[in-house]
């Protein structure tokens, strides 16, 4: 997504300071088609860049590049933090940005890697209204739509739901057509039935032939399924509500991690449910 996102600001004709990556090689691969540094540590990309775009993996990683280095020259700067990690993590970021005289950003993503480089990301943001004003210009050049929500950790709160529903739907859809296979339906003509019914959904879309083909090259890991599904489990502990669907769901693509698929497509889940399958049982 990152790699994506910088190709596209480049296309807009934005300054492309540095990138950087844990993997090294990638970086450089990517520097060398932006014209640009590849950052060998943290604190270089804040120093070569006005406005600084993150997209990390999770809440720990997210930790760490504002632990190691991130925020070292920071007065003036602005992060724009784009990955899916738990709102208390955006709220912890705000805070220590604004100690460090910066501002920060959530630019949630409700879109995958082909909206990326093409600019057509759908965006929920969240933080000081001055801060989106100021990233705005940046936005635009990534999105075809986004929404201000409110204050830090907002946006990650709607974010984790967008994701809770969309894998419940996922895993559904395959249950859907695992049943269907099972019974010797043609999934071509079940596909389209659920299309014009109430059975309809983005991930139909998205999913549904990925699934009958067995194609899961990977736009949205399962191993991300199950990490947005257990933001959205804790918030809900939080408000004392139980979520049987988000808990059935998650332990789903917590099966596929522990399979050893977790790198597939968030569509491999149907790899549990249609009778034919090794993974069934």
């Amino acid at each position: 997504m990152g790699a994506n996102m910088a190709r596209r600001l480049k296309y807009e004709r934005f300054v492309i300071g540095a990138v950087y990556d844990v993997q090294l090689e990638a970086a450089k691969s990517l520097a060398l088609e932006l014209d640009c540094e590849a950052a060998t540590e943290l604190k270089h990309v804040t120093q070569l860049s006005d406005v600084i775009i993150t997209v990390v993996t999770d809440d720990t990683a997210m930790k760490n590049i504002y632990t190691g280095g991130l925020l070292a020259g920071a007065a003036g700067k602005l992060f724009i933090n784009c990955a899916t990690v738990s709102p208390s993590v955006h709220e912890w970021v705000e805070k220590k940005a604004q100690k460090a005289g910066a501002q920060s950003l959530e630019a949630c993503m409700a879109s995958s890697i082909t909206q990326a480089r093409e600019g057509t990301l759908y965006l929920m943001c969240g933080g000081s209204e001055a801060a989106f004003q100021r990233a705005k210009p940046i936005l635009d050049a990534l999105s075809s739509s986004m929404r201000y929500i409110g204050s830090a950790g907002k946006a990650a709160q709607v974010k984790a739901l967008v994701n809770m529903v969309m894998n419940i739907n996922t895993a559904g859809l395959a249950e859907g057509l695992g049943l269907g296979a099972a019974l010797g339906l043609d999934l071509t003509l079940l596909r389209e039935v659920f299309s014009q019914t109430g059975a309809h959904s983005r991930v139909l879309q998205t999913d549904g032939e990925d699934m009958q083909n067995r194609e899961h090259s990977c736009f949205f890991s399962a191993a991300h399924a199950a990490k947005d599904s257990g933001i959205a489990l804790r918030l809900a502990r939080e408000q004392g509500l139980n979520l049987p669907l988000a808990a059935a769901t998650k332990k789903q693509f917590n099966k596929m991690t522990k399979e050893g698929l977790g790198e597939l497509d968030k569509s491999g889940v149907a790899e549990l449910t249609f009778k034919d399958r090794h993974l069934h049982k």
